[in-house]
């Protein structure tokens, strides 16, 4: 776990042993501390993503939640929906990772106000940061604003931003199997962007079992096929955000 929900802290070392008819005697102890620890935080989280939600929908702004693995293409797919539509709407973006400016400076390259949010060992953002970088940032009512989450597949899953939409990125040099082996993560998108399919030729990956695994942990779930460096079907996916634009309430 990370550095905000408890994961990723290094294991306790103690400097006395333990015996082994007593080695487990706290087991259940720690176990109850560390589920209270993390309904806490989620519901501290939940109380501040419901703050973001009531603003974005007071000032009419259109925010996505963009999620994968590292190296899946979040920061390309960005640059070039921006590209498409930086002339028929305002937008802004928020960068998540946990070191360096690189992810903004290439947004800002396009022309557009991008904020870069440093999590140091946190591998995820949280609604409380979402809610600062938003006035840091000035974002415009009546816009579009892209967050891109650290990239992991585990917990920024739990941790409600305030978006209108999480939206999962899956690269076919990925295995197909990612929606069965993070299950949280596709459960809880409602999109999922299968990209990179022009390097399809030269990987070992079976769309559609990839497909089938994706409703089989949520049916719901909408899928779009594109290759945001070649622009292969780029357009189905700026005009399912153009749809949700109108429809948004």
């Amino acid at each position: 776990m990370c550095g905000i929900c408890g994961c990723g802290q290094p294991e306790q070392k103690h400097s006395h042993h333990h015996d082994h008819h007593h080695e487990h005697s706290h087991n259940h102890d720690d176990s109850e501390r560390l589920i209270k620890v993390e309904q806490d935080l989620l519901s501290k989280n939940n109380a501040y993503a419901e703050q973001n939600r009531a603003y974005f929908k007071k000032n009419n702004i259109f925010t996505l939640n963009l999620v994968s693995s590292p190296g899946a293409g979040k920061t390309t797919l960005l640059v070039e929906t921006i590209n498409a539509l930086k002339d028929q709407l305002a937008i802004a973006v928020i960068e998540g990772d946990q070191q360096t400016e690189h992810d903004a400076d290439r947004i800002r390259a396009t022309g557009i106000p991008a904020l870069q949010i440093n999590t140091g060992r946190a591998c995820h953002l949280d609604a409380h940061g979402i809610g600062h970088a938003v006035m840091e940032l000035d974002v415009k009512p009546n816009s579009f604003l892209a967050i891109e989450n650290v990239g992991n597949l585990v917990c920024p899953s739990s941790f409600d931003l305030g978006e209108a939409h999480k939206v999962v990125v899956l690269s076919v040099t990925e295995g197909d199997d990612k929606p069965l082996k993070y299950p949280d993560m596709f459960y809880a998108a409602d999109l999922m962007l299968l990209n990179k399919i022009d390097l399809l030729p030269y990987v070992d990956f079976d769309v559609e079992r990839c497909i089938k695994y994706a409703k089989q942990v949520n049916p719901d779930i909408e899928i779009i096929q594109l290759s945001a460096t070649k622009g292969s079907q780029l357009s189905d996916w700026t005009a399912w955000l153009k749809a949700q634009l109108k429809t948004q309430p």
